[in-house]
């Protein structure tokens, strides 16, 4: 792709319960070597038309603001360099299962709902020494390992967007918050193994995934939400056979 060739962008244009709208609006953008999908918006923004609302903040893939759909992707659009897209029209469009705000920017509050409901956070059994730490939570190097590729997670919601069970199943607490789940129960200063399994293999949990693989597809980050779902189901299964013989052994018990 050469500079100053003509980029045609297709944007969704939503805003609820307005007459006319959805539509799709047009937009003709000259290449500039190395632009973005981002840099394409803030272009339109800026010079064709003030109207257009989308979310961005860091420009560089750490915040997760600027996610969408590109040609029917899930995408960060300042991740998204125009000439790897391999095409002179970029189709725009909000992410799926989300409600529209306006445009292209959905309204996330299920999304970290969602997330909250998992227990994202370290939790001790000795509370007072939690919330007042008298000592750093020391970690081998093998001990981090275990974890550190599930932190790189930005929340952006890619994941969900390509989530056909997020879409369908309500309750599906959805590949974000488990992939969340299974960072936190690898981490070896949680003290809250077995109530984290029984957390996400409940209703709405893992055994909803249909491991249709979409999730790690579409991760800017390369989490692999879905690797850590079918390991949340191996420890699901598991605690739920350590359940059922414990069972069986109180009631095999002679008083």
């Amino acid at each position: 792709m050469e500079e100053s060739e003509k980029i045609t962008f297709k944007v969704s244009r939503h805003i609820p319960d307005k007459e006319g709208y959805p539509k799709t609006k047009s937009y003709d953008v000259k290449y500039i070597l190395g632009m973005t999908v981002l840099d394409g918006l803030i272009y339109i923004k800026e010079n064709l038309d003030p109207s257009l609302t989308f979310r961005y903040s860091c420009r560089m893939a750490s915040c997760g603001s600027c996610g969408m759909l590109i040609n029917g992707v899930p995408s960060l659009a300042c991740y998204t360099p125009i000439v790897e897209l391999k095409t002179h029209e970029i189709l725009l469009e909000p992410l799926p299962h989300l409600p529209i705000i306006k445009d292209l920017v959905v309204d996330e509050e299920e999304l970290h709902r969602k997330y909250r409901a998992v227990k994202p956070y370290l939790v001790r059994q000795d509370v007072d020494e939690q919330n007042s730490p008298s000592t750093q939570y020391l970690q081998s190097e093998d001990e981090v390992e275990k974890y550190i590729q599930f932190t790189y997670c930005i929340k952006c919601g890619l994941c969900i967007a390509a989530c056909p069970v997020f879409g369908r199943a309500e309750d599906f607490i959805g590949p974000l918050a488990l992939g969340q789940a299974y960072r936190y129960l690898l981490d070896s200063r949680d003290n809250m193994r077995e109530k984290r399994v029984e957390l996400v293999s409940g209703e709405g949990g893992v055994w909803e995934c249909t491991y249709v693989g979409e999730c790690s597809s579409v991760c800017p980050k390369k989490v692999d939400p879905s690797f850590a779902i079918q390991k949340l189901k191996i420890e699901g299964g598991l605690h739920a056979l350590k359940t059922l013989f414990s069972r069986g052994k109180r009631g095999n018990k002679v008083d």
